[in-house]
């Protein structure tokens, strides 16, 4: 048995931290599968949030959630948007500040879509910044980093700068990586709110 893959091990983390009736954002949709997996982790009483610029983020999401749920309500609590990541303080509901149990990021590019389109870091450490402020103590943010594609790099390097920068007494911040993978292979970055 190997070891789980950096998005399993991304859930497994957020799984110990949110629970039902809890709030939750995915800041980068993509194909909808974090998003399906928060709905289902804090159920018809919580509230998932998801951001992405792409419309085909936001259809390919929507045709996640409805595929695995017959039942319309089952998806009433999540809300998606078409804008960036950076915008999330501008619409998440002033009552869930310092409240979101888990924030997740899936950097890089839409997996089918135009390479072009990529998460910058012009947009992702502003994101990054409103996540902490969203994040209640012991909540987590979880960060998976590709830096094989152009630009990929340089976000990978300024979301480490950022993170390594981060108050030891506020914040802990842990690296699940594969250390004989190759180096453009991706890894997660989770940070913990003390």
């Amino acid at each position: 048995m190997g070891f789980v893959s950096v998005l399993s091990f991304a859930h497994q983390l957020i799984s110990q931290r949110a629970q039902a009736g809890d709030i939750v954002i995915d800041a980068t949709m993509g194909n909808g599968v974090d998003t399906l997996y928060l709905a289902k982790l804090v159920g018809k009483r919580g509230h998932v949030y998801g951001f992405d610029i792409q419309p085909e983020a936001l259809s390919n999401t929507e045709m996640r959630l409805r595929s695995d749920s017959q039942d319309e309500a089952a998806v009433e609590h999540v809300q998606l948007h078409l804008m960036s990541h950076a915008q999330m303080e501008h619409v998440i509901a002033e009552r869930h500040f310092e409240k979101v149990a888990a924030v997740t990021f899936n950097l890089g590019y839409l997996p089918g879509a135009d390479p072009g389109t990529i998460t910058r870091q012009e947009s992702t450490i502003p994101a990054l910044e409103s996540a902490l402020r969203l994040l209640r103590k012991g909540g987590i943010v979880t960060i998976v980093l590709y830096s094989g594609h152009d630009g990929g790099q340089q976000e990978t390097d300024a979301v480490e700068s950022w993170a390594s920068q981060l108050p030891l007494a506020s914040y802990q911040v842990l690296r699940y990586q594969i250390a004989n993978q190759s180096k453009q292979a991706p890894y997660l970055l989770a940070v913990e709110k003390r």
